[in-house]
């Protein structure tokens, strides 16, 4: 007969000068992913545990990175690996290690990435036993009929067999005669341990036998049992092979038949049930491993063999029918399905070479074409030269990464703000006070010019503001099809948000799988959070905002925000927010300027913003294109840095709140297992206040839950303060400034990082990363500063000193002519542009106190020249309200 090479599909080496048995190998779906592919699960006597999952790009290909999705070790020598139902209350696969003194059971689980080779698997232990005797080898299966979970059975190196039930043990047992252990299987159908002893016999347990035998306390059997009482552990049958056996495997391809293989040092053994010889077949070279994977006719099992030579045969029953040739000898052979091949063989060696092979030839029918030599037109590939560099240019001008019209010409999403509240409020769980919580109903309608997959739309609004519904499925299955969907909107805390404005999201899916992400905001109306008020005489915080236009009434610009007045020009207006915080805005008759007071600084954002926003759609609608807002008052840092530190102080207290939480909780533990101990003991002892400890041990981890619950709350209202603050501020700065669009959105990316703010990571680094940034690069001084490399790991600070110095740099910087942009011209030192000199920023920390005194003699020198100026031509508030 012809010899073939098996087929390489996929290998690779493990380690270096790892050892390895044929226990050392496992094909499973290990990690539940459902889909039918086994992993590959190896262990080596190194004690390092491996798992692959190959996906070679052609036939052939070694392993590549992405294909180990797991690598640990686990320090003790691995013996065998297992995978079954060995998790009590779960029919999830699990992995069973055994090593030399100790069992271990782990689930693997994996994570998906956002990338190829981006999922992470991990093992997580679920429990392990201690031997107390030297283990050998394991076997595993429903032990006494169980249904839904596997037990397993551990051989020792001196005959015993132990029991597990899963986390408990269960029994342990010495064979009779056992000098040395051998191949350790399990039958299903008999419900009997198959092992051959050292007598060179194969011989047959019943569980129910070694169940009800007497336990295995002494080597040697007991004078009870010598005398006749007791159960001794009976043999069921027995089979003298006359050698040793280097492995056996029960298989049943049928329901009503099952055979027993036992693989000799010389010959091939099949036996039935009872124990009778079926087959048995001589080999040709010594074998080094086995497995009987299938039955491809009736009444007939294909089975691998290797042997020393690095051949694979197939034998059916006792007929050859293939060999083939490895580049290795193999000491486990395992037959699987990869990567959505089925019958895979993978093989492992001593030495660590693991490879995943097929049956058969593979021809190459491949004949290289005839080249045809043809003179190259040198002026032809110029001109197509240019031509693509060209495109390149234009390209790189545009900076579009796909064309706009054809995105959204997919899919049109528009949103509409009802002009009225709902009849029937949705605000049933509002948490505001006396107040009537009002809602405002928003309709979102797509409109699809093609066939889309997946299509989800996501609303977004600024907390406390709430939403009836934020997650909405889209079917667009032909082309043409309008879909408009309601959802309100109202508050539910007694605080206020730091934007009115809503994003409407809409991911979707080409036909070709090109995923697009369409978005539409919104704004809600002013009247959704605030109420007429009265005016306010006085106020702890004072804007004044300049405009290049004679004062418009404020009865033209918040017609549904005035009380009755028979002056059509009234120059006073009051706001009262749903938290009870009231605004009071005033318009002066004579000068282009408007000033906003209230008690809280946060308070004047909202109010601010809604004043240059009507008054830009005001003179919009006149037909005026040159209105202009100015500030020219000083930068309110003061109160800016108040607000950051109330809001670091509140971390810094959850954070101290959650460790104190941790220790409490390990103390409540503590008591409880004392306790439990206490309660188990057949001798009762007295308590010693351990139940008085345990109840005042439990009040005060209730109260530490509740103080942390309450802080995450003043945190969150905290966060959206200290957001309404930045917002004025940049609001401010490029008033003060004349900042461009673009410009505002820098700060804003800066000031107002997107990520959560969290006791890891919160706001006050990832807001002093940036701005350091903005420092370094666009506004930076020198050369210097701009090769200081940032630190890649943000940690939370000691105190918010360095960030308060940043923002006052930021500011005084921005004053002296900085300009913010990220392109590599504009980020150039500009010296000309910024006269006076910026200060750097510091290396060291004698030159951090160094700035501390230099940028604060120049931001109160800068202060004194912008003051605020006054406003004489308002009248007292006392004569505008008589």
């Amino acid at each position: 007969m012809s010899l073939f090479k098996a087929r390489d599909w996929w290998s690779t080496v493990l380690g270096e000068k790892e050892e390895f048995d044929q226990g050392c190998l496992c094909l499973a779906d290990v990690d539940n992913s459902g889909n039918g592919q086994d992993k590959i699960i190896v262990g080596s006597f190194m004690g390092y545990l491996r798992i692959f999952s190959p996906h070679p790009v052609k036939t052939g290909d070694g392993s590549q990175a992405e294909d180990l999705l797991l690598e640990v070790h686990l320090r003790d020598p691995i013996l065998q690996v297992e995978v079954g139902k060995f998790v009590s209350g779960t029919e999830m696969l699990h992995l069973a290690v055994l090593h030399s003194r100790k069992l271990c059971v782990y689930s693997v689980s994996g994570t998906l990435g956002n990338v190829e080779h981006g999922n992470q698997y991990q093992i997580k232990l679920m429990y392990e036993h201690n031997l107390q005797r030297t283990a050998c080898n394991m076997t595993y299966g429903s032990f006494g009929g169980v249904k839904g979970r596997d037990l397993i059975c551990i051989q020792s190196m001196d005959g015993m067999l132990m029991v597990f039930e899963q986390e408990s043990y269960a029994f342990g047992r010495f064979l009779p005669g056992s000098l040395l252990p051998g191949p350790l299987a399990y039958s299903s159908r008999t419900d009997s341990f198959i092992t051959v002893s050292s007598c060179r016999q194969v011989e047959s347990y019943k569980y129910q036998v070694l169940a009800f035998a007497t336990d295995a306390d002494k080597r040697q059997e007991t004078e009870q049992q010598k005398l006749g009482s007791g159960k001794r552990l009976v043999v069921d049958w027995t089979l003298n092979i006359g050698e040793q056996a280097l492995d056996i495997c029960i298989v049943s391809f049928n329901q009503s038949v099952s055979s027993v293989f036992v693989l000799g040092e010389r010959n091939f053994f099949c036996l039935k049930d009872n124990g009778q010889i079926r087959f048995m077949k001589k080999l040709d070279c010594s074998p080094s491993c086995f497995l009987p994977y299938c039955s491809v006719s009736e009444g007939t099992i294909n089975t691998l063999i290797g042997n020393h030579n690095s051949m694979l045969h197939i034998y059916q029953d006792v007929t050859l029918k293939w060999a083939t040739q490895l580049p290795h000898i193999p000491v486990a052979v395992r037959v699987g399905c990869l990567h959505d091949l089925k019958g895979v063989i993978v093989t492992l060696s001593d030495d660590g070479h693991l490879q995943c092979s097929y049956l058969g030839t593979d021809p190459s029918l491949f004949q290289a074409p005839k080249v045809e030599s043809r003179e190259l037109n040198y002026d032809e590939l110029d001109v197509e030269l240019k031509e693509l560099q060209k495109i390149i240019k234009d390209v790189n001008k545009s900076q579009a990464l796909w064309p706009m019209t054809e995105r959204e010409d997919d899919l049109k999403v528009s949103a509409t703000v009802s002009p009225s509240f709902d009849s029937v409020s949705q605000a049933t769980d509002a948490e505001v006070g006396t107040d009537l919580v009002p809602s405002v109903t928003v309709k979102v309608t797509l409109q699809n010019r093609t066939v889309l997959q997946k299509v989800k739309l996501s609303i977004y609004v600024q907390p406390p503001l709430v939403l009836t519904r934020d997650q909405f499925t889209f079917e667009f299955k032909t082309p043409e099809m309008t879909s408009t969907v309601a959802f309100s909107v109202y508050l539910k805390r007694s605080y206020m948000p730091s934007t009115l404005d809503g994003n409407a999201v809409v991911s979707y899916s080409r036909p070709t799988g090109i995923p697009r992400v369409i978005q539409c905001k919104f704004r809600l109306p002013l009247k959704l959070i605030c109420l007429p008020g009265q005016p306010s005489k006085t106020a702890s915080h004072k804007l004044t905002i300049d405009t290049n236009k004679p004062p418009v009434s404020l009865l033209s610009l918040f017609p549904g925000f005035a009380n009755q007045s028979e002056d059509d020009q009234v120059n006073v207006m009051g706001f009262r927010f749903l938290g009870g915080s009231r605004v009071t805005l005033l318009a002066s008759k004579t000068s282009q300027r408007y000033r906003i007071q209230s008690e809280q600084f946060e308070d004047l954002w909202l109010i601010t913003n809604e004043l240059i926003l009507r008054l830009q759609e005001y003179f919009e609608k006149q037909g005026i294109k040159d209105f202009a807002c100015s500030f020219s008052g000083s930068m309110p840092l003061q109160e800016y840095f108040e607000l950051i530190d109330r809001h670091f102080e509140l971390r810094k207290n959850g954070e101290k709140l959650e460790e104190l939480l941790s220790e409490r909780a390990v103390q409540f533990r503590a008591i409880q297992r004392r306790l439990l101990a206490r309660f188990k003991d057949k001798t009762p002892a007295p308590l010693q206040h351990l139940d008085t400890l345990l109840d005042g041990t439990y009040k005060q981890v209730t109260a530490l839950a509740d103080a942390v619950e309450e802080n995450r709350g003043d945190l969150l209202q905290s966060l959206s303060r200290l957001q309404s603050a930045t917002r004025l501020l940049i609001l401010l700065l490029g008033l003060w400034q004349k900042l461009s669009a673009d410009q505002l959105a820098l700060l804003e990316a800066a000031f107002l990082p997107l990520q959560e703010d969290t006791q890891e990571l919160g706001w006050e680094e990832t807001a002093d990363a940036a701005i350091s940034h903005l420092l370094k690069t666009c506004l930076s001084k020198s050369s210097k500063e701009q090769a200081l490399n940032l630190s890649s790991q943000l940690d939370a600070p000691k105190d918010t000193s360095r960030l308060k110095k940043h923002i006052t740099l930021l500011c005084d910087r921005l004053a002296k002519g900085g300009r913010l942009c990220l392109s590599t011209d504009a980020a150039a030192p500009q010296p000309m542009v910024m006269p006076g000199g910026c200060t750097p920023i510091p290396e060291s920390e004698l030159e951090e106190r160094a700035l501390e005194q230099d940028s604060a003699e120049l931001f109160t020198n800068h202060r004194h020249l912008i003051a605020e100026p006054p406003m004489p031509e308002v009248p007292p508030l006392q004569g505008v309200l008589e």
